[in-house]
């Protein structure tokens, strides 16, 4: 075995300009494969962070009956313990709570049904940095008992800065719930549906308003990533028990899932078409490396060379260039990667102004996973391996007389 393996190496450098193209041919599809899966990784993580920070946060603690049926009744209290359990997880960034609820809203003879969101201002902020929407006005402080609103709605209520916003509904256990407010700020959102209904107050404010003192809907819980996701709800769900329950953004957001992994069932026929082109350029030199060597292999065995000894060489090699290739594609990748992971490209033109209409950075970005890069390796690699039996077994089935002759 050991002789085999010796050989195999030796023999592939007595043609250096074969074995390199081959080894090329295995190095472009590594590379071209990894950069391909980090794109696409990466823009599903863009959109996923854009929209969880947008909104509902990659995580939210709440009363579980609160989902099926979101009434003020099934609000809960935040205790020190449930906050003191959220900020013990490592991959936990931030926390913040909501109290949100439906109101009439008005403004002289027009009214409108909106969804009121009651927020603590600075916590809030660093989440969602919901500032960066105020498109007139400004952004209130803890304490402030004015009110932000959509700018569809002011416009149909025909409200603006320094108005007054009357808002009527009904509270927690059936009271009744009235109130004006001063309008301190217009918010623009890329969502159109949140523009027509949406008023927020400070958290304390709108616990007042509703007679729901120190109840709030849901306990928002950001992580850096996606990634940090996974641990993250495994330790919460093991610790908050009855009457509290854990979701994260792919239960509350299922059709954003249904989306992404729509798209990466799409990207993985991409890239078999892709393996299936890298395989066959891999076959078609390993062709062509036997059909060279046809002769050469006749006169081994002439002079007495067992075939199954010969049939290893060849295997040896091939793996070997599959080898080769691979880590050369792995070490490739790793700069070309890093470098767009640090400088996402910039989009211009069209593009760039629906992703700033939708509220996404217009960039594409790439991701820096280690399955990006090891699963690309070994997909390929079992590729060679695959393509190594052509060899063996044109080695064992050789017919001398015709080999002399090539």
């Amino acid at each position: 075995m050991k002789s085999n393996i010796l050989l195999a190496w030796r023999n592939l450098w007595r043609n250096k300009r074969r074995t390199l193209i081959t080894v090329a041919s295995v190095f472009f599809g590594v590379l071209l494969s990894t950069l391909m899966t980090s794109m696409q990784e990466g823009s599903y993580s863009s959109m996923i962070d854009n929209i969880v920070k947008f909104y509902s946060g990659y995580i939210q603690i709440q009363h579980e009956a609160y989902w099926d049926n979101k009434t003020i009744n099934n609000t809960m209290t935040p205790t020190g313990e449930l906050f003191e359990l959220a900020s013990s997880v490592r991959e936990v960034t931030h926390t913040t709570t909501r109290l949100e609820s439906f109101a009439l809203a008005s403004s002289e003879t027009l009214t409108r049904g909106s969804l009121v969101i009651g927020i603590d201002p600075d916590k809030e902020n660093k989440i969602t940095e919901l500032t960066k929407w105020v498109i007139d006005g400004t952004y209130f402080r803890p304490g402030d008992d004015g009110v932000l609103i959509g700018s569809e709605l002011a416009r149909y209520l025909k409200i603006e800065v320094g108005d007054t916003l009357v808002m009527i509904g009904a509270g927690y256990h059936g009271v009744s719930a009235a109130g004006k407010y001063p309008v301190r700020g217009i918010l623009k959102f890329p969502n159109p549906e949140l523009n027509k209904q949406t008023v927020y107050m400070e958290l304390s404010n709108c616990q007042n308003f509703f007679s729901a003192e120190n109840l709030v809907s849901s306990m928002i819980i950001m992580v850096d990533d996606q990634y940090d996701l996974k641990p993250a709800m495994k330790e919460l769900k093991a610790q908050v028990k009855s009457p509290y329950t854990v979701m994260s953004w792919d239960e509350m957001h299922p059709e954003l899932l249904q989306m992404v992994e729509g798209d990466r069932a799409g990207g993985t026929v991409i890239k078999a078409i892709l393996y299936i082109l890298i395989g066959f350029g891999i076959f078609g030199t390993v062709m062509m490396m036997v059909a060279e060597r046809t002769r050469e292999m006749g006169v081994m065995v002439a002079i007495g060379m067992q075939k199954i000894k010969l049939a290893g060489i060849l295997f040896f090699e091939t793996v070997f260039i599959g080898l080769i290739g691979v880590l050369a594609g792995f070490a490739g990748s790793i700069p070309l990667i890093t470098w767009f992971y640090t400088n996402p490209v910039k989009l211009s033109g069209n593009v760039a102004d629906t992703m700033i209409e939708m509220g996404l950075d217009p960039y594409m970005y790439f991701s820096w996973l280690p399955s990006v890069f090891y699963n690309q390796v070994i997909t390929v690699f079992v590729m060679t391996a695959i393509v190594a039996i052509y060899p063996l077994f044109m080695a064992v089935r050789l017919k001398v007389h015709l080999a002399l002759r090539a």
